[in-house]
């Protein structure tokens, strides 16, 4: 694992782009305004083109986690980079710890997550923050299912609110768990969760500000290459021009998310808690649906997947996984 983590981020670009970011919050600077491309420099050469004039479209946790890796580093990108590499990989390693602790089957557990290559390829090897999310996302939902009194909700809202703050499709999390809630009746705690979630959240970003969100609509209308959602939008633009078939893919992948969610959910065990597995089937079909989808977005997912026994679907996702892995890898270039 130290060893993955002690070598130049393979996969993506991303986390120079984390360590652009950090340095404009460590200098001082909005990354929410300020692109890469205004900072300059060593830092804004290791970014990708594509990203280079684009600001955070992180929340303000990450935007914290990268700036203080960016005060290690200082003016020494690589340093960031390093520092950014090894916190992810104690991050991971936390997160195995966590779910072997707390997994139905540790064994399982171990497998699926703290030794299974291609997470670990993916994940430490990338440096991806879907894996502080990850981390806090299993503590929140390993909280909600032991829950017995209001301020374990709380906290489990607190943590929600948390995670969405690194990156805001951690939201499926949140709608995860209050779901269940509501279908069994337990409106206090669903409105207990949900309200320390948004309290949490809305307190976060207040510190930067609304515009902190701007970034984040332009992000979610990206489709990537290549995906079926790639053909669609061709043809619908086509027929309907770009701004039809931007309207037209906003409405149909979210539909096709919860269809394939609730599909899912029918195969899972009957005895396993709703509070973990709707969190799990919602990870899973956004990965398998979303216009832009990442490998190292299934970080989510797989840890999710830990928490009950459902072989069929786990092995799905790491096939899943995997054909993600090789569609979507840069091969380190970028740097």
């Amino acid at each position: 694992m130290l060893l993955v983590a002690d070598l130049t981020p393979i996969g993506s670009s991303d986390t120079a782009s984390y360590a652009a970011y950090g340095r404009i919050a460590a200098l001082g600077g909005d990354p929410y305004v300020t692109t890469p491309a205004h900072l300059g420099g060593v830092y804004a050469h290791l970014v990708s083109d594509a990203w280079r004039n684009t600001p955070s479209v992180y929340g303000p946790v990450a935007t914290w986690w990268q700036a203080v890796a960016a005060f290690v580093g200082g003016d020494r990108p690589w340093l960031t980079v390093w520092a950014l590499m090894l916190a992810n990989a104690a991050a991971f390693l936390g997160t195995g710890y966590l779910l072997i602790r707390v997994a139905a089957d540790p064994v399982r557990a171990a497998l699926v997550w703290s030794a299974n290559p291609l997470l670990i390829g993916v994940l430490v090897g990338g440096g991806h923050l879907d894996t502080v999310v990850a981390m806090i996302a299993v503590s929140a939902v390993h909280l909600a299912r032991k829950a017995r009194r209001w301020h374990a909700d709380l906290v489990v809202g607190a943590l929600v609110g948390l995670v969405c703050a690194v990156k805001i499709s951690a939201a499926l999390v949140g709608i995860g768990l209050v779901w269940p809630l509501l279908r069994g009746g337990a409106w206090q705690r669903a409105v207990r969760v949900a309200g320390a979630s948004m309290l949490t959240l809305t307190v976060l970003y207040a510190i930067y500000g609304l515009h902190a969100l701007a970034p984040l609509t332009a992000a979610s209308h990206m489709v990537s290459e290549p995906s079926l959602w790639a053909v669609f939008e061709h043809f619908a633009t086509a027929l309907a021009g770009p701004g039809g078939a931007e309207a037209s893919v906003s409405i149909l992948w979210p539909a096709l998310m919860l269809w394939l969610a609730v599909a899912m959910h029918r195969h899972v065990p009957t005895e396993a808690p709703a509070i973990v597995t709707v969190p799990f089937v919602l990870a899973f079909a956004w990965i398998l649906t979303a216009p832009w989808s990442m490998p190292w977005y299934a970080g989510l997912a797989c840890a999710l997947a830990t928490l009950f026994c459902e072989l069929r679907l786990t092995q799905m996702l790491v096939a899943a996984t995997a054909v993600l892995a090789l569609l979507h890898n840069s091969g380190g270039h970028g740097w």
